[in-house]
Parts: C-alpha cells; structure tokens; sequence
C-alpha cells in the first residue's frame, strides 16, 4: 500500500479527532509495516497558547477575545512540524488543517512539495448538531453559546470555501460523510467510500 493523506475537515464536534484515530487503525491492519504521521493542529495551538514570548501573548489575546488566529500562525505551526517531522515514507493524517481558503491553497503547496495527492474526509454535520456536541463536550473553548456561535460562524464564513476548494482541486479528492450517525456508522461509510 502506498503512503496516503488523509485530510480531516468539519464543523468543531463534528468527531475529526475520533475518526482519524480510527482510520489509523484500519490503515495499520491494510499496511502492518507502516508509519503513521498525525498532525492535529488544535493540540498545537493549544501548547502555543502557553508560551511567553510576544507572538504567543499576542496570540492569546486574539484567543481571550474568541477571535480566529491568524493563517499565518496555522501555517507556521503545520509547516514547522511537517518540515522538521515528515520523513515522507509514513501515511499521513491531517486533523483540523485549512481553516480557510489561504490556508488551504498554502498547504496545496507543501502537498506538490512532497509529491502527494490527499483525500479530504469532510464530516457534514449541521450548525445545531455542532451545537449540541459542544455544549456536551465542555471543554475550555466551549464554555458558552456566544463562543460556540463564533467558531460555527467561521466555519461557515472561512473553513467552507475550503471545502469547495479542496472538492474542486485535482490534488484532492472531496468524501463527503454524513457526520450525524454513530462512531461506528461514520467510521463504516469512511470506509466504505475509501473501497476498502
């Protein structure tokens, strides 16, 4: 099996983190002698939050306010990892990548930089159910309506021209999966669309 990319893509508690973890797994039963590359951008950020240099503060300033950080900034994160981590051999899978349409042209880049074509999972979840699984979840940056509402906003206003981009590029190739099923059904119909 030759190395794939996976690009995860969704409203936030659209389940991007649990279904790539799970599609590791079944790559790893497919391809037993392969690496795994992960990248989820959220964990980073969220450490890039904790530092004390100007960039970090100020950055933490945009967070306090729930504002959406900078392309330049998510660039610069996933560019850092892949450039310093990425030994070009491993299956990679890419978790909360291209929040945007730069961001996506950007990383359209480093994919012809490393020779590879990637397939975008798009987890379609609704505004309401995005809601509901925020609200459940509680973690630190989803403590109200109003910050959840900002970040379904961006969503819609930022990450889905991504979208489009990525179902209308020939680097990729778009899996639109209806979100709101079980774990299990989610994982099935990624599955499914993949032929495997």
């Amino acid at each position: 099996m030759s190395p794939q990319t996976f690009i995860f893509i969704g409203r936030s508690g659209c389940g991007k983190g649990t279904q790539a973890e799970l599609l590791q797994k079944r790559v790893k039963e497919k391809d037993q002698s392969s690496e795994i590359f992960y990248l989820e951008t959220g964990a980073y950020f969220r450490e890039f939050l904790r530092g004390e240099k100007y960039s970090n503060k100020l950055a933490n300033e945009i967070y306090k306010k729930g504002e959406r950080q900078p392309d330049f900034l998510a660039v610069h994160i996933w560019s850092h990892i892949l450039i310093g981590d990425f030994k070009g051999t491993e299956h990679a899978f890419f978790d909360g990548i291209c929040r945007s349409l730069p961001e996506a042209t950007t990383f359209t880049t480093a994919l012809e930089f490393y020779g590879r074509k990637a397939i975008v999972i798009y987890l379609n979840v609704s505004r309401e159910w995005s809601e509901e699984r925020l609200l459940l979840r509680g973690r630190a940056d989803d403590k109200s309506k109003e910050e959840i509402k900002k970040r379904l906003d961006w969503f819609d206003k930022d990450s889905y021209p991504a979208v489009e981009y990525f179902n209308m590029h020939k680097q990729y190739t778009l899996l639109d999966i209806n979100g709101e099923q079980s774990i299990e059904k989610v994982h099935a119909d990624i599955v499914g669309k993949l032929g495997w």
